[in-house]
């Protein structure tokens, strides 16, 4: 059993900060030079910018340096797969924002990755209780609301987000698993330029077409002031900071408080709609957001107290 402690737990509700107002820069990223090129780019950025942080935590005599070849092969092995699942998530999470979802939506539906960790934990062998399966009906009846406009059923961008939820949920397990006497921001780093190589081969297969802006020239998309202050951001903060604050908080924080601290990314996730895209929701919809939310914060809390 972890020893929480206040900052680390400080850490995780900051990444739900950063991840919230993420879905901002990413629904203007993605529309502005598709949605692998965007990932793409964000995580080679995270990559790089934590290449200098590496060297100066070594020099600090704060950074884990593998010392044996046995720390080493799990240093690349856990980056390594990592930065697969990272992957699927996010890849699939830009697609559903891209194609068809406001990000406060978006951010709700991926939010039910953290009623999916202790699902994921029946196959693991664990005990769930009678609140959990009560959380996912309750999950599942807000994702209708939010989802279903009639009789064409949950859109397929929707599909999209689920899938991602599901592979954030094992991100999230993955990464309990694999930090423990692994240098933290080395695995974040792996981890990025893993997802960043992955993406690069959808983004040069399919959206070489959308690099050109308005004048036509080639990359000429790059050159929009709102596609590189979202690549930034997302780069910077969104991987950077956010993701190196889960694995670091994550070190000292349970898993199931640090899930519930990360569920407040839905939360700032739709004031940045709100604030910055102008976003507004249907009462059906918020219907759909406070029951996933209540349901998020009863299998937390549910689960902690067992």
């Amino acid at each position: 059993m972890k020893k929480s402690d206040s900052k680390y737990s400080l850490m995780l509700l900051l990444t739900a900060a950063i991840w919230g107002f993420a879905f901002v820069a990413q629904s203007a990223g993605g529309d502005a030079i598709g949605p692998f090129s965007f990932n793409f780019i964000r995580n080679l950025i995270g990559a790089i910018i934590l290449l200098p942080v590496i060297v100066v935590l070594d020099k600090l005599g704060y950074g884990i340096k593998p010392r044996s070849k046995a720390e080493k092969k799990k240093l690349w092995i856990s980056g390594t797969l990592i930065g697969f699942v990272l992957f699927l998530a996010t890849n699939l999470q830009q697609m559903g924002i891209t194609y068809g979802r406001s990000a406060g939506k978006a951010g709700f539906i991926t939010a039910c990755y953290l009623i999916m960790v202790p699902l994921i934990g029946i196959f693991l062998g664990k005990k769930t209780s009678k609140h959990i399966w009560f959380a996912v009906l309750l999950t599942m009846t807000g994702i209708y609301f939010l989802s279903v406009n009639g009789p064409e059923g949950i859109a397929w961008p929707d599909i999209l987000l689920l899938l991602s939820a599901l592979s954030f949920a094992v991100q999230i397990l993955m990464v309990d698993s694999f930090v423990q006497g692994v240098d933290p921001v080395r695995l974040a780093t792996l981890e990025f330029l893993v997802c960043g190589i992955l993406t690069a081969i959808p983004a040069f297969l399919f959206e070489t077409g959308r690099w050109a802006g308005d004048s036509g020239v080639f990359l000429g998309a790059f050159v929009n002031p709102q596609a590189w202050i979202s690549i930034l951001y997302a780069g910077i903060f969104s991987c950077g900071v956010a993701y190196t604050l889960q694995i670091v908080g994550q070190k000292k924080v349970e898993p199931t408080l640090a899930s519930l601290l990360m569920s407040f990314e839905s939360v700032f996730c739709v004031l940045g709609g709100w604030l910055i895209l102008g976003e507004r929701m249907s009462i059906r919809q918020i219907i759909g957001c406070v029951l996933v939310f209540i349901a998020i914060l009863l299998a937390q809390l549910c689960e902690k107290k067992a």
